[in-house]
């Protein structure tokens, strides 16, 4: 079951989903808009490797905005910190932002009850496309978990992405044991 709005707005009075800065406008019927922070990242390297760091250069988008290129892996990150509590989160893409050929993410759109952090976006593009900090970028669905969490995101030893800052967190793949 999706929460829906009204739904999305009692959890967030009772502190069961944290969104800072959390707007009311910002409801969708089903959903909550989130916004493309100034940050954005690139890897540093042209090889990615799954068993090391790669690093990545992080750059904040200007004010007359920044074009993403096609055959380009960006990182970026929500304005909006979030908490999940009780939920299990999906970031999705608005449509407007599949319109103009922008996918935010890969493959990593569920969260986790108990995740803490700002959201990092793994941005491509179709086309060449000028974004802009602040612009919705994307949407928070929320499900219903039946049970309880016995060991929920926030309190795991192996979290790699827990209590994630602003800027776009890069792979890390290599904590990873194979």
């Amino acid at each position: 079951m999706i929460l829906s709005d009204s739904e999305i707005l009692k959890a967030v009075e009772r502190g069961d989903i944290v969104i800072t800065p959390f707007k009311k406008e910002m409801l969708g019927s089903n959903s909550y808009d989130v916004h493309l922070s100034k940050h954005l990242a690139q890897y540093t390297d042209d090889i990615l490797d799954a068993k090391k760091h790669n690093e990545v250069n992080h750059f904040e988008i200007p004010q007359d905005g920044f074009v993403l290129m096609p055959g380009e892996l960006y990182l970026g990150s929500t304005q909006e910190y979030t908490e999940t509590h009780k939920h299990v989160p999906f970031l999705e893409g608005k449509s407007s932002t599949g319109r103009l050929g922008i996918d935010i993410h890969a493959t990593a759109g569920k969260g986790d009850v108990g995740f803490c952090g700002y959201w990092t976006l793994e941005i491509s593009v179709s086309k060449p496309v000028r974004v802009y900090e602040g612009m919705p970028i994307g949407q928070l669905i929320y499900y219903v978990v039946e049970g309880n969490t016995m060991n929920p995101y926030n309190k795991k030893v192996s979290a790699k992405y827990s209590g994630q800052q602003e800027l776009p967190k890069e792979s890390m793949m290599w904590k990873n044991k194979f």
